[in-house]
């Protein structure tokens, strides 16, 4: 791999991708080799079948590897919401007279709230706002002087069967693996920082999993992780209209939740086979599926103290409410909260489903660009 370039992993819940990329002109991204393939996904807590997973992701790295002609030494691994927990923190370092703060203080500040909560392991941390000992709040303390340091922190943590899962997997490879949080790396890239200022929401829709953050500068203030997503929706297909998993997937892209007139049947046509399938039945089914995704997240946004977040709008990224007619309408109607649809900002890539991809990229490069900060973090907390 070239010098520039950085090689992700990015697992969702129906498929995983390899890709090679690098930073282009203009915040751009130029993908030298990607390669994606599906496989069984994941349950709450753990892989359906990790040997299905150890094949799917041997088949797209040799196949990324052979397009780029060189081996991956290096390789970041996205961490679904599944598998990672935050945990906010407010740490405060005093110094015995004024200093200028460095990133030594920095490091020590964060090292101060650093735990090891059984069963994971710390990944990443970061600021959601510091505040000095004049209570001057700042995004960034290097070379501010101050008596002392305060900062409201998130940290990022990865299941430790996660991890062992992918170290088992590229054991012989002689690879290092870096984690990566997935859902916050889109977030992040996503939401402009000023929208980040002052809390936003982020909802990342996935095949079988979601994840909802609300986010706090450049940080995460709460995450949480719910076990529906548009495998859900096709499940209940099946079973109402006794279709195929390939058929149930091909009606739902048909779907369209703002039709007016929905009396009487249709016709829908699969791989040589005719069924009839009642429209308002479908979208009825549809309606059911996206509001069980709305119920767990407007109990949650139901339960979170003060009026910060009530008119906040909700951001909308992931393969999951993917041409889904009326989809997103529908969530913003049920939750009564305005909805919007994000994408990555770049040609060929803004989609959706790209999102991932792209903001893993991105954070990847910063990791690179920064020059092992992050790192450097890890080995300080024992990680």
């Amino acid at each position: 791999m070239g010098r520039k370039s950085v090689a992700v992993l990015d697992v969702r819940s129906s498929e995983i991708a390899v890709f090679i990329g690098e930073r282009g002109v203009n915040n751009t991204f130029v993908f030298k080799a990607s390669k994606s393939e599906p496989y069984y996904g994941y349950e709450p807590g753990a892989f359906f079948d990790e040997r299905d997973l150890s094949e799917a992701i041997f088949r797209a790295l040799s196949a990324v590897e052979q397009i780029c002609g060189e081996r991956i030494r290096e390789l970041y691994i996205g961490v679904p919401g599944e598998f990672s927990v935050v945990v906010p923190k407010e740490q405060n370092i005093g110094f015995p007279k004024k200093r200028r703060i460095s990133q030594k203080e920095l490091d020590a500040l964060f090292k101060s709230g650093a735990e090891k909560p059984e069963g994971y392991r710390v990944m990443r941390a970061t600021s959601m706002i510091y505040t000095t000992s004049d209570n001057r709040r700042v995004v960034d303390p290097v070379g501010i002087t101050a008596t002392s340091l305060s900062g409201v922190l998130s940290y990022f943590y990865c299941s430790e069967y996660f991890i062992g899962v992918m170290e088992k997997i590229f054991a012989k490879m002689k690879i290092v693996l870096r984690y990566l949080p997935t859902p916050f790396a889109m977030a992040s890239y996503l939401i402009p920082s000023q929208t980040r200022d002052e809390y936003a929401l982020f909802l990342d829709v996935g095949y079988l999993s979601s994840t909802l953050l609300i986010l706090l500068g450049n940080g995460v203030l709460a995450q949480e992780t719910y076990w529906v997503g548009r495998g859900q929706i096709v499940g209940l297909l099946m079973d109402r209209f006794h279709l195929s998993l390939d058929a149930a997937s091909a009606l739902l892209a048909r779907a369209n939740l703002f039709a007016k007139d929905v009396a009487g049947a249709a016709e829908f046509n699969f791989r040589g086979t005719t069924y009839e399938i009642k429209a308002d039945l479908l979208i009825d089914t549809v309606k059911e599926g996206l509001d069980e995704l709305c119920e767990k997240v407007g109990s949650f946004l139901d339960s979170c103290s003060g009026k910060e977040l009530d008119y906040k709008p909700l951001y909308v990224s992931g393969e999951g409410l993917e041409n889904i007619r009326g989809a997103l309408e529908h969530v913003s109607k049920r939750l009564n909260r305005v909805c919007e649809e994000l994408s990555p900002d770049l040609p060929y890539y803004n989609k959706p489903n790209m999102s991932s991809k792209v903001s893993l990229m991105d954070m990847a490069q910063n990791d690179r660009e920064q020059g092992g900060m992050f790192n450097r973090l890890l080995n300080a907390f024992g990680g």
